[in-house]
């Protein structure tokens, strides 16, 4: 195949650089930077997209963040692929900032408080509530009984304090990501765009003067 990695990865790998990717974080974000950039579509379309992308990191739907992402790009007309780079403004290095501050935020909003004698570790609230969904599959099969304990708790305690804090941080980290990028893709845009004309003025310039050079000959 055309597309084929010449060097296969493992699994593990796989997963490790999903965490840590080759070259590291800054290369990383030096590189969807570059990539956003140079999207063929007008600044303001992009910039869009990248508020898509920023907003969508503040939600807990955690695995559908670039189709939820693509989704709501579409719904504001912006740019897919600038909306799912700008996911990457959710990493393991910004996530436990995101996660905690939203949590924090929708528990105040709610009123409610997250109860750490039950979930010591925000993990281990995943954890038990992906735990519950895996026996509850089980025992469609089975004559094992459904348990729902541990996935209420998750709702109550993670996924709707999560969902509410992050749909008032998201919009707000989106809209400064929007002004911080419509004038950064606009000049770039200009820039290139003068290299482009000034290029393509030097080869004009040099079949004249070959067409010239022909002539006296």
């Amino acid at each position: 195949m055309v597309f084929k990695r010449r060097d296969k990865r493992s699994f593990l790998r796989v997963l490790w650089e999903l965490i840590y990717p080759k070259g590291g974080w800054a290369r990383a974000f030096h590189y969807v930077k570059h990539r956003v950039r140079r999207l063929p579509d007008p600044p303001h379309r992009i910039a869009r997209g990248v508020f898509a992308g920023v907003l969508t990191s503040f939600t807990p739907f955690f695995g559908m963040h670039f189709v939820t992402a693509a989704l709501i790009s579409k719904a504001i007309q912006g740019n897919i692929i600038a909306s799912i780079m700008a996911t990457f403004f959710g990493n393991p290095i910004t996530f436990p900032f995101i996660a905690v501050s939203s949590l924090k935020l929708g528990h105040w909003i709610l009123g409610t408080t997250f109860d750490e004698t039950s979930q010591h570790y925000l993990m281990g609230s995943f954890g038990g509530a992906w735990n519950d969904l895996k026996h509850n599959f089980k025992a469609i099969f089975t004559d094992a009984t459904a348990h729902w304990d541990r996935l209420h708790s998750f709702y109550d305690e993670v996924f709707l304090p999560y969902l509410v804090g992050g749909l008032i941080l998201g919009p707000i980290a989106g809209i400064i990501c929007y002004y911080l990028s419509v004038p950064v893709i606009s000049a770039y845009k200009n820039r290139r765009k003068g290299r482009l004309k000034a290029k393509l003025v030097e080869i004009r310039e040099k079949k004249a003067a070959k067409k010239a050079d022909d002539a006296d000959k």
